[in-house]
């Protein structure tokens, strides 16, 4: 399956849709980030094809042989991409579903709005349009009235309240050790037993151990809550994923 992460708007959590939900749900498929400023998934250690988004004609070249693939457009360059790939016929046809995180401010649900806009004027239909609500810490119908509102006024695009991702520590302390959920699950070591045997004034061991206890303590339950998300996402367009990373590793 191939899934691109868009938004005209930025800080909307992207990479962290990209790095953390798909690509360990996506037989770790290449990420390709059309990304020329900010963080991408290449900063936590995923394999990635860095491109702008003026080099539309080499992804969409590809595309063409991939059968699973991740394209994290950052939103310096969609502009650029959706420009570009408007200039190949029915190219937007190459990508099987158009994810578009969305945080609970004004301004990210109208740029939302906005991409939903762009992707149905190259003729993207309503079934490969949908919405992630992102860092929810609150119900959905009140904190994106705006953006359900619309989906339901419009057709346009899929805004299903369970595809959310909520707020927790557990993304900005992977962010800090420029790690990913996966890797954080398939690590054994005792992170407790080694703060019991470390030097109390070594302040960045501990500091270091204690991290990537807490990480540990975090992960199960986010990767299980990203599973669900990333089925209500899917739903039945995909058959044959890979085991929970979860599973994965025990």
């Amino acid at each position: 399956m191939k899934i691109a992460v868009l938004n005209y708007t930025g800080s909307v959590g992207k990479t962290v849709i990209a790095s953390h939900l798909l690509a360990p749900r996506l037989n770790n498929s290449q990420i390709f980030a059309i990304e020329s400023t900010n963080e991408t998934a290449g900063d936590l250690g995923l394999d990635i094809d860095q491109l702008r988004g003026e080099q539309f004609g080499q992804l969409f070249r590809d595309l063409l042989i991939l059968d699973d693939a991740i394209i994290d457009v950052g939103a310096s360059n969609i502009e650029d991409f959706l420009a570009h790939m408007s200039k190949y016929e029915d190219a937007h046809t190459e990508i099987d579903l158009f994810v578009l995180p969305v945080i609970a401010t004004g301004k990210a649900q109208r740029e939302t709005i906005k991409t939903v806009s762009a992707l149905v004027a190259l003729g993207v239909e309503r079934k490969r349009i949908q919405v992630l609500f992102n860092r929810v810490d609150g119900p959905v119908e009140d904190d994106f009235l705006a953006i359900l509102t619309y989906a339901e006024k419009t057709g346009e695009f899929i805004a299903n309240p369970e595809v959310a991702v909520f707020e927790n520590d557990v993304f900005e302390l992977l962010a800090e050790q420029r790690t990913t959920i996966a890797d954080v699950l398939a690590d054994k070591t005792d992170y407790r037993q080694k703060l019991r045997e470390a030097d109390r004034k070594n302040k960045k061991l501990i500091n270091q151990l204690t991290n990537m206890h807490s990480l540990q303590a975090l992960a199960k339950p986010v990767n299980r809550q990203l599973d669900k998300t990333f089925m209500a996402l899917i739903g039945n367009n995909i058959v044959n994923t890979l085991p929970t990373q979860e599973n994965a590793h025990d």
